[in-house]
């Protein structure tokens, strides 16, 4: 199953969840699997200068890591395909007009919106909005959001 690629039907079935945790985002120039085994990490991405774990903020703080920011995760449930076009753009778009930094993870089922923390509630009833009829048919139609000013 390769996931919804209609954007209007995507937009219409984010049904976006506010996970209840705190997560940072750590980097590590060596890596090894013990230390990966006792973060339990949610994501992870090997880039040049290090490994970039995401984790619960009480991990890194247990582990005595340092990280910038903390951040809150919104699911969206809806199963989203690797090959959608305009689902993160409609997202960050709508995120963007409220002032709110979006960090988005996709996996294959869920997309994965990681917010600061202070921003977490307004973030979640910016995805509701974006979600409700009316506005995924114009994001569907125009593929762009309204300015605030609209």
């Amino acid at each position: 199953m390769g996931g919804e690629t209609d954007l209007n039907s995507l937009l219409k079935g984010l049904s976006p969840e506010l996970l209840p945790e705190n997560y940072v985002f750590v980097t590590l120039a060596g890596f090894s699997s013990e230390l990966f085994d006792s973060l339990t990490p949610i994501g992870m991405f090997q880039e040049v200068e290090g490994t970039t774990l995401i984790l619960t903020e009480n991990a890194a703080l247990n582990a005595g890591l340092v990280y910038n920011g903390v951040f809150r995760c919104i699911t969206c449930k809806v199963h989203s395909s690797l090959e959608a076009v305009g689902m993160t753009a409609a997202m960050s778009a709508a995120l963007t007009a409220k002032g709110i930094s979006a960090n988005v993870v996709a996996a294959y089922y869920h997309d994965h919106i990681f917010v600061p923390v202070a921003y977490a509630e307004l973030a979640m009833v910016t995805l509701l909005a974006l979600s409700s009829p009316v506005m995924a048919n114009y994001t569907n139609s125009h593929r762009s959001l309204p300015s605030q000013s609209e």
